[in-house]
């Protein structure tokens, strides 16, 4: 006699299979629209949980192309909704790399089918949703890692789980938990389609089989959601005494136009810097305001390159000099053109810089630039490539060691963990965001801030996010926000922060946690389609 969860798996699969094509690209559209709202400018985490539910009864006893179909459409919507902001830079941006994502994650659904014969297929399903956020962390040109479900997470009492295996794990268990969602739901939906469908199927044996599957599915639906919510009871970032720092970050704001050239003038964008640090100056001289160990300026807040042009130096140093503290410097540096962040000494100028190592493709670097070229003004707008950096890099400044991560760079956590590695006791995020905000949205800027928060979870270190127009905030080690700014306004922001230095074991466990489960879905997967071939041969 078949197990239970086996024969519950075979009708629920008949059962679904007919509702038709079209309830499965509804399911489908609607798990987009969950792992969308999962997100900023929405940010209702249980989303990210519902989304893998939904996706997983779209898929469910579906045929390839069904399955692609249905990947397809989870994935455009998904991407759309998540990137609108990118229609600011140009629409074809948005488009294509929603085009492009979206393709990536319906080839990649067409795994799950599959898996979802397996007779432990929810670990599967939470398996393959590491798989796929690893590919897109990656490929293509270097990987774009928004909208992984970890990044929705720093508000919800999954988010310890980041601080023990990474966001990979904690990716992991909000899928386990969805995954386990639809499989009661299947379960279910082949108990209610026995009892319409089948007279013979009343019987006391049929019952009994139906009761424990059903019994089966809600212990196991309801031990992942435990499991996967108890991250923040397992893990809190240590307290107690400790040394701390002030610190300070500068957002002075950007012309607020409707179009780039007028909003990006660049000495005007570093004057704004210049005399918000400042006023900063003369309240601490006031004693108004603390004296913080350090100040940071965002990325961009300098566009021309200080050691070429005088003007900028000099209004540069007068901040630096008014406020007497060291004052890192996002900067365009040229001869070779760079991102850098540049750190500021009273007295001395520039003296030692970090180089953003992860490049913007089609932002700060073009890949295909001659084909662009044919049909769009993309290369135009970028005309020389930007040089990647190539090491971690650590500011000293008294007990602080900073550890600097530029823009796109926050949500690689190979880069925040190679500045921790590195020696780092505070993190932070240098930023631009005027480009995304021209029509009022705040969507990147509130998954950039969601993205620190993780970091600052995973890492147990404050994070510092200085950004030109906002979201500008200061994070404590648990993903608290300390202080923070609105968006298009001039502010000084100041919080007193630890200075942590012991490991979380997310980073002692570097890349293995998200490497191992890789391993092992892709076993299941191979295990998966060879039974499947081997059953085919046999008929």
């Amino acid at each position: 006699m078949p197990a239970a969860g086996q024969t519950a798996t075979a009708d629920a699969t008949v059962a679904w299979a007919g509702l038709g094509r079209w309830w499965s690209l509804a399911a489908a559209f609607a798990a987009g629209l969950a792992l969308a709202g999962a997100f900023p400018p929405v940010g209702f985490w249980p989303l990210a949980i519902a989304g893998p539910a939904l996706l997983t009864l779209a898929v469910w006893g579906k045929g390839r192309l069904a399955t692609f179909a249905a990947g397809l459409t989870c994935g455009a919507v998904f991407f759309l909704a998540l990137l609108s902001w990118l229609v600011n830079v140009a629409w074809y941006a948005w488009v294509t790399l929603t085009v492009v994502e979206s393709v990536i994650f319906a080839v990649l659904a067409l795994a799950l089918p599959p898996l979802l014969r397996l007779r432990a297929w929810p670990l599967a399903v939470a398996g393959w949703w590491v798989l796929e956020e690893g590919v897109h962390d990656r490929f293509p040109w270097g990987g774009f890692p928004w909208g992984r479900l970890a990044m929705s997470q720093a508000a919800a009492p999954t988010a310890g789980w980041a601080a023990i295996g990474g966001p990979p794990l904690l990716t992991f268990l909000v899928a386990l938990a969805g995954a386990s969602i639809a499989y009661l739901a299947v379960t279910l939906l082949a108990a209610l389609g026995k009892r319409a469908g089948d007279p013979a199927a009343g019987g006391p044996r049929a019952r009994g089989l139906r009761s424990r599957a059903v019994g089966i599915a809600a212990i196991v639906a309801g031990l992942a959601a435990i499991v996967a919510l108890a991250g923040n009871l397992l893990w809190a970032p240590p307290s107690g005494p400790g040394p701390t720092a002030v610190i300070a970050t500068v957002q002075g704001d950007v012309p607020h136009a409707r179009n780039l050239p007028n909003q990006l003038r660049a000495t005007r964008v570093t004057a704004n810097h210049a005399a918000a640090t400042i006023a900063l100056a003369r309240k601490i001289a006031a004693g108004r305001r603390p004296v913080p160990a350090m100040v940071i300026w965002p990325e961009n807040s300098t566009d021309i390159d200080p050691r070429l042009s005088p003007a900028t130096y000099r209004s540069i140093a007068l901040a630096v000099d008014a406020i007497g503290r060291p004052v890192l410097v996002g900067a365009v540096l040229d001869y070779p053109l760079r991102n850098a962040g540049e750190l500021w000494l009273p007295g001395r100028g520039p003296v030692q810089e970090y180089v953003k190592r992860q490049l913007v493709p089609f932002g700060e670097v073009i890949p295909l630039r001659g084909l662009l070229d044919m049909f769009t003004s993309l290369p135009s707008l970028q005309p020389t490539n930007f040089t990647p950096g190539h090491r971690a890099v650590v500011f000293h400044v008294g007990r602080v060691r900073l550890g600097d991560v530029i823009c796109y760079e926050v949500g690689f956590d190979n880069l925040v963990r190679s500045e921790v590695l590195a020696g780092a006791n505070l993190l932070t995020v240098q930023t631009n965001d005027a480009d995304f905000e021209v029509d009022g949205q705040m969507g990147e800027t509130g998954q950039q801030l969601e993205m620190a928060r993780m970091d600052a979870i995973t890492t147990g270190r404050a994070v510092a996010v200085a950004s030109t127009t906002g979201i500008s905030a200061i994070i404590g080690p648990d993903g608290s926000i300390l202080t923070r700014s609105r968006t298009w306004q001039r502010i000084a922001l100041e919080a007193r922060v630890p200075l942590r230095s012991a490991l979380t074991p997310a980073d002692r466990a570097g890349n293995w946690p998200e490497l191992a489960i890789i391993a092992m879905t892709g076993i299941a997967l191979l295990w998966a389609v060879g039974r499947a071939w081997r059953r085919r041969r046999a008929r």
